[in-house]
């Protein structure tokens, strides 16, 4: 019977000592000492806390910095795409509409775009507030023209808009010498300064980006007040002498026997300074307060340990690991638009979360930039710059679709093989920039008849163009090529190696309503076996292929 009962009083001993009661256990025997412990050694640890502090807050002043500098290269990088679009686009004679059209001017660091020309006049803006401003006796404006390089100004009071600003400029002569236009953008404060708010909110720290001059460009998000203000005349702020060196300097907040330290940061390129002023009294004060507060802790620690430490495990730890750990997963798999609900997370999990999601906002953008730049270098390499057409690869393109196209509604499709007569005669007679010269103004006048004629225009290569022509009999194929051999003959430009004494054109013309027993090939070969009867006719004259490329097929395979 005493065994009986000594195994009774067992299980209920286990039933006692069960999972959670040895968890709480548990954290007892961690807790208790570790706090006593604490408790003793604070005084000691005042010099580690405010050490740790000031590594923090050097950490978080050299991100910052970091930050800023990339918005610097950013823009730098803006500007010199842009530039380079304005050279390219000049060449045609579209500089400013190709770049309002092609460039992206909705970066959260830029305000707007704007070309100006060498006497300082803005010729083009993405604000058509800015046109005709004249800049030319802005200091960044003289400086960019003296050293032909990236210049970013000190802070500057906007003429149009009456606002503070900073402006970077980049001349297009840096990359196509002999250009005068200065391209120019306009930096968004607002954003700079949302990019020290990890620096917000902090006892005693008073951080700002500073031109030159002294003058605060960009602070945290609760100190916009002080923008345009000297720093040195701003509260915690500190003398420009205090931040003049060159490089962010290990923190000290001792030093000097001063109670106030500061940390500084060059931006690269630019004459502005990251400065943080840390004042050790208000620092000082907080680890006071802890300490004074521990010896009350320790009994609520205890308390709250006992009760909260199952609660504490599971519901504030694990679930908000699992909950993020799915959201992550999402998004590894593509779902760019899963983000981290924080309403559900715990206050611990909020900066994680936060930085989760801005990471994943930056990488959709950077996913949604990459496709749009991704089609616009699609529509640039399928376009012919000196012609103005599309290009071979264009072409081939449009061809295989339409030939699906008339496919399927049973449709004819006619096209033209366009070779110009005597070309090298001609370049090697009026030279290689004459010749361009004609090929642009062939390009526009076949750009033209294709816009009358619902086609599709593209330079093949060389001198041949091609032209085509959906839901189009032949005979209409040939009547478009007798229209545009004659417009190409009426632009007389002249050719006196030519027995014409002008430039003219060859026109080989072939048609088909396309099948599942032909293909783009034959339409091809038949245009290209017509333009060669052409230019054995004597040039200058339009010839049409005998049999659409499909019915030749079907010939051949019956018989």
């Amino acid at each position: 019977m005493s065994r009986i009962g000594f195994y009774r009083q067992r299980a209920k001993l286990k039933g006692v000592y069960g999972i959670k009661a040895r968890l709480v256990l548990l954290t007892m025997i961690l807790v208790v000492p570790l706090m006593l412990e604490r408790v003793g050694s604070l005084e000691d640890e005042r010099a580690k806390e405010i050490a740790s502090a000031s590594s923090e807050l050097q950490a978080l002043a050299q991100h910052s910095a970091d930050a800023q500098r990339e918005i610097i290269s950013s823009v730098e990088a803006v500007l010199k795409s842009s530039a380079y679009i304005h050279a390219s686009a000049a060449e045609i004679g579209r500089s400013c509409a190709t770049m309002r059209a092609s460039l992206r001017v909705d970066l959260p660091s830029i305000r707007m775009l704007m070309a100006v020309d060498k006497s300082g006049v803005v010729r083009c803006s993405t604000s058509s507030t800015f046109l005709d401003t004249d800049i030319s006796q802005r200091p960044y404006f003289k400086k960019v023209k003296e050293t032909n390089d990236f210049v970013v100004s000190d802070f500057m009071v906007g003429q149009q808009t009456k606002k503070g600003t900073i402006l970077a400029a980049y001349p297009v002569a840096a990359i196509a010498p002999g250009d005068d236009t200065v391209i120019v953008a306009g930096l968004n404060l607002d954003w700079m300064s949302g990019m020290m708010s990890n620096l917000a909110g902090r006892a005693g720290v008073t951080a700002a980006l500073v031109d030159g001059h002294g003058v605060v460009l960009a602070t945290t998000p609760d100190k916009v007040e002080m923008v345009g203000k000297r720093f040195s005349e701003t509260p915690n702020g500190v003398a420009e002498g205090d931040y003049s060196g060159s490089e962010l300097p290990p923190l000290a907040i001792n030093s000097r026997g001063s109670s106030r330290a500061v940390l500084y940061a060059p931006i690269r390129g630019t004459t502005a300074r990251l400065v943080v002023s840390i004042d050790q009294s208000e620092v000082s004060a907080q680890i006071n307060g802890a300490i004074r507060n521990a010896y009350l802790q320790l009994a609520l620690v205890c308390l709250i340990a006992l009760i909260g430490a199952l609660f504490a495990a599971e519901r504030l730890i694990v679930r908000p690991i699992n909950m993020l750990t799915d959201v992550a997963g999402k998004f590894g798999h593509g779902n760019w638009s899963a983000r981290v609900e924080r309403k559900r997370l715990p206050a611990e999990f909020l900066p994680l979360a936060r930085a989760f999601n801005a990471m994943a906002a930056r990488l959709a953008e950077r996913e949604r930039g990459l496709v749009a730049i991704n089609n616009r270098l699609t529509v640039m390499a399928s376009i012919d710059v000196l012609s103005g057409l599309a290009n071979r690869r264009g072409f081939q393109s449009r061809l295989d679709f339409e030939w699906m196209k008339a496919e399927q509604t049973e449709t004819a499709l006619v096209l033209l093989m366009i070779d110009v007569d005597h070309f090298k005669p001609f370049n090697d007679t009026y030279g290689h920039p004459e010749g361009d010269a004609c090929i642009s103004q062939i390009g526009a006048t076949l750009a033209m008849i294709a816009n009358d004629t619902n086609g599709f225009a593209a330079r093949y290569g060389g001198e041949e163009f091609c032209l085509l022509l959906p839901h189009t009999e032949i005979e209409r194929g040939v009547e478009v090529g007798q229209r545009l051999r004659a417009a190409i003959e009426n632009l007389a430009i002249p050719h006196r190696t030519s027995p014409f004494e002008r430039v003219t054109i060859s026109i080989g013309v072939a048609g088909a309503r396309p099948s599942c027993s032909g293909s783009p090939r034959d339409l091809l070969e038949a245009a290209d076996a017509a333009l060669y009867a052409a230019k054995h006719r004597g040039r200058n004259t339009v010839a049409e292929h005998g049999l659409p490329p499909s019915f030749e097929r079907d010939v051949a395979l019956a018989s």
